[in-house]
């Protein structure tokens, strides 16, 4: 099902990165706020006629209380001989949007041959994260330890496909604590792109040189109160991946001290699982060293989940001194779930522990 609304740009009210937020009318003389974005839409002017699509905004759901722009047919952008142009990758395949883009491990990228037969990470240290929010956090705790690491993100497709919706990835670029945005599967729009998480992780290491990978999904996420039903399997997926090709993977933790879902309260049933059952390689699952008692709580639901695996798992006890300050030095202003820093800090710093282990595997250049 989708819902198609034709609208009227009456307003610019922000952009970031390739997106912009407008606001738009309705037919019925209601204003709701519309995200397009340029590469597929062009730069719109107030008083273009717009489709928009505004399924997940009438829902209710956590699109961010976006409508997206289709098309402004009044404002099309030019046609591209599209024989002449790189790349033949096609991501958000067989939808009205699929776009074609130049993969970094494709025959026609530059990088190809670098890639064509690479197999090893070299100990590169890889750090999976379940939400897209974890991603500042991670990096506050690696930089407070190593300001001068470079890191490559490695956008999974659990969540946003476009990469131009996370304002965090472009506030990160710009402030120079990402070296670049790589994006896998069905997720597009990173300064790389990349058919898996594979050849992301790859690229990572041969193409930008990082000196920590991070893998994640884009913003949002599913989820349906089940088992099994969430896209953050993938993290025990990406920590395989980086496992079999000659990585550090490093599991770091979903953690909550202000979910009201018993399911998230403390250690997530989705860590649990993606790391306990659905990884299949050795990680490392960094805990921060605290004394408060959802903390112990958290630190004993980790030795549980690393003692069921038989040792595949090792529970890795990490210092938390300094790291308050470091997560409220982020460029970008953290949040998960709606809730900030002061609101849920535990899940902030379970975030940023992982950053902090992985400085402390980094191998001199």
């Amino acid at each position: 099902m989708i819902q198609w609304r034709p609208a009227v740009i009456t307003k610019v009210q922000s952009r970031w990165a390739g997106a912009v937020e407008y606001a738009a009318e309705l037919a019925s003389g209601d204003t709701i706020r519309a995200l397009g974005y340029v590469d597929s839409v062009g730069d719109l002017p107030v008083g273009a006629r717009v489709l928009l699509n505004t399924t997940a905004l009438e829902r209710g759901l956590g699109t961010g209380g976006f409508a997206i722009v289709v098309a402004a047919p009044d404002h099309l952008p030019e046609p591209v001989d599209v024989r002449g142009v790189a790349g033949h990758l096609v991501k958000a395949r067989y939808t009205p949007g699929q776009t074609m883009v130049l993969g970094v491990d494709e025959q026609d990228s530059p990088d190809h041959e670098r890639l064509r037969d690479a197999d090893d990470l070299g100990g590169l240290p890889v750090v999976v994260a379940d939400l897209h929010s974890a991603l500042p956090a991670i990096i506050a705790g690696l930089r407070d330890s190593a300001p001068e690491a470079r890191v490559a993100y490695v956008m999974t497709d659990g969540g946003a496909l476009p990469a131009d919706f996370s304002r965090t990835v472009a506030a990160l670029r710009e402030s120079g604590w990402l070296e670049a945005c790589i994006t896998v599967g069905q997720a597009y729009g990173g300064d790389l792109e990349a058919v898996n998480v594979h050849t992301g992780l790859l690229a990572a290491r041969l193409v930008v040189e990082a000196d920590v990978a991070v893998v994640a999904q884009g913003p949002g996420n599913l989820g349906t109160g089940t088992r099994w039903g969430f896209s953050g399997t993938s993290a025990g997926e990406a920590v395989n991946a980086a496992g079999v090709l000659g990585g550090l993977p490093i599991a770091s933790l979903r953690v909550s001290e202000a979910d009201r879902r018993p399911r998230h309260r403390g250690l997530s049933h989705h860590s649990a699982t993606a790391y306990g059952r659905v990884a299949l390689v050795p990680a490392d699952v960094p805990v921060p060293r605290l004394s408060e008692d959802l903390a112990l709580y958290v630190h004993s639901q980790a030795r549980a989940l690393c003692d069921s695996t038989g040792g595949r798992l090792r529970l890795v006890d990490v210092d938390c001194d300094g790291l308050d300050d470091a997560l409220r030095g982020t460029p970008v202003r953290l949040s998960t779930m709606g809730r900030g820093l002061e609101d849920d800090r535990l899940s902030f710093v379970a975030a940023a522990v992982a950053g902090r282990h992985a400085a402390s595997l980094l191998r001199p250049r």
